[in-house]
């Protein structure tokens, strides 16, 4: 039996410096922001059913408040992205959604701006804002927290699907590279660690540039993982504007009165992203949208066990296996009819119903493996990425070989005891292709009646598409 470490608070760490890799091609929308047909191909992919049982996920999300703010991804006006201000005093009063933050809440943040011509490539900035509508000042914290560009901090590079990230230093795009940072409890230097917010007043907390370099078309990303504690009630809001300039057209840092004017003056900015499909309505091509507003949800927590009147997880006979599916939406539940998208409490009424991906949110789950039988067995967990399907059919199916479309870059840890009794904890960076079976996280050989205690954690990157499942398999 062990406990994860205990992570520090506010370990700063140094922005690394940029990869010396080539970029991959802009990826596709992904099919949790909108079903679509899988693209034509000039040979039919093989497809191969692994019998195995789905089975529903223990636990659920918790409910810690996630600023979220993720539409428009494209930003090529000014204006206001997501804004939990007050309404008041507003020239654009629908663009506010008047929710106050106190205590823990997240904040996520994923955009990217794009430069149509040469004359477009002016440094597009993001920030956000605090405000303390208190009498008395307000203690801000960034407890965990990362914030990378796509160029030059977090590339989309070619990597191979399975490689140990002891030092973090794997990664691809800024979505494998923020989750990495958070599950690891560090605070990017480039963040404060602490800010005091005087009555009535405002402070950025970020204000940063999303440049997108003088070539065209160009485009960048920045994408943005905090964990937050507020003293008091406080609103946020996540603005963009692009960067002032002097008389001789040199761009500066925006200043806390020129957001406070964006903020204040200006609606939201566009291009809007496709609306979502309504709940009630199935149509052939659904669209999920985008997600701009506040999530419930930061972490799901589980003990995966046989059912609620036993402490353990009797592993399959050998040669079976049995699947728990995560991130679920509902046109890809496997049968099990569980959607474990975090649900809104507040939105804008052109974007997502819910916070489908759980982009950011963390999964900690639990494994305590017990070998009833009476001859020992090798088991193995594993994540796999198998075809999205919504009903039973006897098993899962996956493409031999994958379909070559990446849908999951990310980091998880695993800790367990290996063969010795030794306590291990891996961190270890996952590519996956759509169809593809995947490799053990871990490999145990377990005695008659022994247990063994396995964690699998990570955050969802932003750059996956969902679902995937965790296997639970005892070989041959």
């Amino acid at each position: 039996m062990f406990l994860l470490p205990i992570l520090p608070l506010a370990q700063a760490i140094p922005t690394s410096p940029a990869q010396e890799l080539i970029i991959q091609p802009e990826v596709p929308l992904p099919e949790n922001e909108r079903d679509v047909p899988p693209p034509v191909t000039t040979a039919p992919l093989n497809t191969v059913t692994v019998p195995q049982q789905v089975r529903v996920l223990p636990g659920k999300l918790d409910n810690i408040p996630v600023f979220n703010s993720n539409s428009p991804e494209v930003v090529q006006t000014e204006g206001i992205l997501l804004s939990t201000f007050p309404q008041e005093g507003k020239q654009v009063p629908s663009a506010h959604l008047n929710f106050p933050f106190k205590g823990r809440f997240d904040i996520f943040a994923h955009h990217i701006a794009k430069a149509k011509n040469r004359r477009e490539t002016r440094t597009l900035f993001q920030g956000i804002i605090v405000y303390n509508p208190n009498s008395e000042p307000v203690t801000l914290k960034v407890l965990q927290g990362a914030t990378y560009l796509t160029r030059p901090d977090a590339l989309f590079v070619d990597l191979p699907s399975y490689l140990e990230n002891r030092f973090g230093t794997v990664f691809a795009g800024p979505g494998s590279r923020i989750t990495s940072d958070v599950l690891r409890g560090y605070r990017q230097s480039i963040l404060p660690a602490e800010i005091e917010i005087p009555a009535m007043q405002s402070r950025m907390l970020m204000n940063l540039p999303i440049p997108v370099g003088n070539v065209t078309p160009a485009s960048n990303g920045r994408s943005t993982l905090m964990r937050m504690s507020s003293s008091n009630s406080v609103y946020v809001a996540s603005l963009a504007m692009f960067a002032p300039q002097t008389k001789n057209g040199v761009e500066q840092h925006p200043t806390l009165e020129q957001w406070e004017n964006i903020l204040n003056t200006k609606g939201l900015a566009g291009p809007r992203d496709l609306a979502p499909t309504p709940p009630d309505e199935n149509p052939l091509q659904k669209i999920y949208g985008r997600v701009a507003g506040v999530a419930e949800g930061s972490e799901w927590k589980a003990k995966i066990t046989d059912n609620s009147r036993t402490d353990y997880l009797t592993i399959p006979k050998r040669g079976e296996s049995f699947s728990y599916a995560f991130s679920t939406t509902d046109t890809g539940t496997f049968g099990t009819g569980q959607v474990q998208s975090a649900k809104m409490l507040a939105r804008y009424p052109d974007t997502s119903y819910f916070a489908h991906g759980n982009y950011g949110i963390q999964y900690n789950l639990t494994f305590p493996l017990y070998n009833k039988s009476r001859e020992s067995q090798s088991v193995s967990i594993r994540m796999q990425t198998p075809i999205k399907s919504n009903t039973k059919s006897g098993g899962l199916m996956f493409y031999d070989p994958p379909e070559n479309r990446i849908f999951f870059r990310g980091t998880l840890r695993v800790m367990f005891n290996d063969d010795t009794g030794k306590t291990l904890t891996r961190y270890i960076h996952i590519v996956q292709r759509r169809g593809q079976q995947g490799e053990p996280l871990v490999n145990v050989n377990m005695k008659p009646g022994e247990r063994r205690l396995v964690q699998v954690d990570f955050l969802y990157p932003p750059d996956a598409t969902p679902p995937q499942v965790l296997t639970v398999r005892s070989s041959n």
